[in-house]
Formats: structure tokens, C-alpha cells, sequence
């Protein structure tokens, strides 16, 4: 069996080869995005591995079928990027990745502290010798109502991490997790923006969530409030984002994903000029924390990922199950 990955990072390298070693497969890889130019780098393999930065539609699945790509696995959790409707409809069995949600709840702690904390503003003066205070005072957690969105493995790690702060916790989800029924009161949609001194999203992206967080909701959420975003860009409208920052009504953002990232993030453009004028304008306030999508990024995580992208084609290409493996909707 041969198998192609694209958008191999340094860091994934030798543990895919010693993976495709241990699993007696092919293996070829290319730090190239998959598109319609590069799809032929594929061409023979019946595995195609890939990341998050390039969009898997139908017109691309196309290609890689008539090329006999029969199995494509994503070594990212989220999957929005790929039609998988069309990929079932080709059939192309399609598994996504899975890592323990330790890494990305600790950041989303991170980034929330951060915040509260005007640690932007106080980094910056830093590094010229601006040791003052004034305009850095914070807020502490003790005193504030935190909104968890979404309480799957890694939401609910999130209220893990903060139970120890001795914030009051609420949270909103399609279904409640009785794993911490005991740390959080789920409220409906609205209770949650309206009681909420900071916000963090913990959901995957769909359509039918597509910028839940935007003039309407951010209408409804306490002045001053902090949003937290760990999860998918797409969950919150940039230009929304912007007049909440410019106007006040938000007070601080923690971003690790916004939209129109792609692109952008996981690159080195120091002397590229980019023409996301969103994304760099909402970066530049004193109170937004933006960064490079980087939460899961962890020894642990990368290992994990790696893993379930490689042994997972095989898993399906042979057979067995395959524990990640995206089934089709019905």
C-alpha cells in the first residue's frame, strides 16, 4: 500500500517513517498544501494523509478518486474542511485525528488569564522599559461567571482546569455530560451570553453553528466581556469581532483560531505582504491575543495525530476498525 501525506512539518517526519516501517506501507510526503496543482503528487497512492489547511472539496476529491485515492485521513480533530459527503458518495472512507484534550484546554486557561490580566499590553511595555502600571489592572477569576459552549472531551476539560479557580460556571450544549454535572449548571443559549463575564467556544464546525458568536449574540453579552476561541475560527464573525473590540462592548480577546486564517497561520511571512486586512487589523489591539492556532500543538498531541493519520488508513484499507473513521450521514 502506498500513502502520500501533505503539509508534513519537520516534527511529524520521523515518527511517520517509522510508522509506514512498522505497517509495511510506502510512504512519500510533501510540506505542499493539497489543491488542484498538487494533487498529482498523490497520483498511484491509495492513502492520502493531510492537515487543515487546504480545502478537500468535491471537485479535489474528484481528482484524487480517478487517481485510486480510496482512503483519506485528516491529522486534525475538526474535518470541516473536506466535503464528506461527497467523499462517501465517491467512496472514499475518510478518519479524522484524536488527542487528549489536555493540551488545548490548558491554552484556553492560558489565553483567559491572559486576558483578564492585560498581559499584551503589559509584554509590549515590557520591551521598552515601560514598567508601569497604569491601565493594567486586571480582574480576578473568583469573581466571574465563566460560559463554557460546548462540553465534549475538551469543554469539559476546560471546566476541569477551572473548578479550581472558584469561578461560577455555566454551560450550553445540545446535550449535557454527566461527567461534570456536578461543576457546571447548563443554562439555554441566551441565560449563558447574558450571565457570562467571559465566553469560551469548545465546539466543532458546522453549518448549523456557523457564526453562532455575531452582532445578535454579542448584543446579548455583558459589557465587557472576554471571549475565548480554541476551537474553529468560523464559530465567530470577524467584522462582528471588530466593531465589539472597537466599540467596547467586548473587552478582551483570546484567539488561537479566527477566521480567514488560511493562509496565514503555521507560516513565516515576515516579508510577504498579506491582504487579510480583517485578521490583521483585529490583531493589532492592545486587548486581543491572537495566535497562530496553535493549542493542540503539544508533544503528546502531534504524537497522537501522526498516528491515528497513518495507522488509520491502514486500519480501513484492511479491514479493521478504525476508531476515528468519519461515517456517513444519514
Amino acid at each position: 500500500m502506498k500513502i502520500f501525506a501533505y503539509e508534513t512539518r519537520p516534527d511529524e517526519q520521523e515518527q511517520m517513517e517509522a510508522l509506514a516501517r512498522e505497517l509495511g506501507v510506502e510512504l512519500e510526503t510533501s510540506g505542499a498544501v493539497p489543491g488542484p496543482d498538487t494533487a498529482a503528487l498523490s497520483a498511484g497512492c491509495e492513502g492520502v494523509s493531510i492537515l487543515g489547511q487546504g480545502t478537500i472539496d468535491a471537485a479535489l476529491l474528484d481528482q484524487f478518486y480517478a487517481q485510486g485515492v480510496r482512503y483519506l485521513s485528516t491529522r486534525t480533530v475538526g474535518y470541516n474542511h473536506i466535503d464528506l459527503r461527497h467523499a462517501h458518495e465517491l467512496g472514499i472512507r475518510v478518519c479524522n485525528a484524536s488527542y487528549d484534550p489536555n493540551g488545548v484546554a490548558d491554552f484556553t486557561v492560558m489565553l483567559l488569564l491572559m486576558c483578564l490580566r492585560q498581559y499584551k499590553q503589559a509584554m509590549w511595555r515590557g520591551q521598552v522599559n515601560d514598567f508601569s502600571l497604569e491601565g493594567l489592572q486586571g480582574r480576578e477569576l473568583k469573581d466571574l461567571t465563566v460560559g463554557i459552549v460546548g462540553t465534549g472531551k475538551i469543554g469539559a476539560q476546560v471546566v476541569r482546569n477551572l473548578s479550581g479557580f472558584g469561578c461560577r460556571m455555566l454551560a450550553y450544549d445540545l446535550r449535557e455530560n454527566p461527567a461534570i454535572s456536578d461543576l457546571v449548571t447548563y443554562v439555554d443559549w441566551d441565560t449563558l451570553l447574558a450571565q457570562s463575564d467571559i465566553i469560551t467556544l469548545h465546539m466543532p464546525l458546522f453549518d448549523s453553528n456557523y457564526h453562532i458568536i455575531n452582532r445578535d449574540s454579542i448584543a446579548k453579552m455583558k459589557d465587557g466581556v472576554v471571549l475565548i476561541n480554541c476551537s474553529r475560527g468560523e464559530l465567530a464573525d470577524i467584522e462582528a469581532l471588530i466593531e465589539g473590540i472597537e466599540s467596547q462592548k467586548i473587552g478582551a480577546l483570546g484567539m488561537d483560531t479566527s477566521e480567514g486564517e488560511e493562509g496565514i497561520v503555521h507560516e513565516d511571512h515576515r516579508v510577504d505582504i498579506l491582504p487579510n486586512r480583517n485578521w490583521f487589523y483585529l490583531h493589532q489591539f492592545r486587548n486581543v491575543v491572537m495566535t497562530q492556532h496553535m493549542a493542540f500543538y503539544t508533544d503528546a498531541a502531534v504524537a497522537s495525530m501522526v498516528e491515528c493519520g497513518i495507522r488509520g488508513i491502514c486500519q480501513m484499507a484492511r479491514g479493521e476498525s478504525c476508531p476515528t473513521e468519519l461515517r456517513q450521514e444519514t
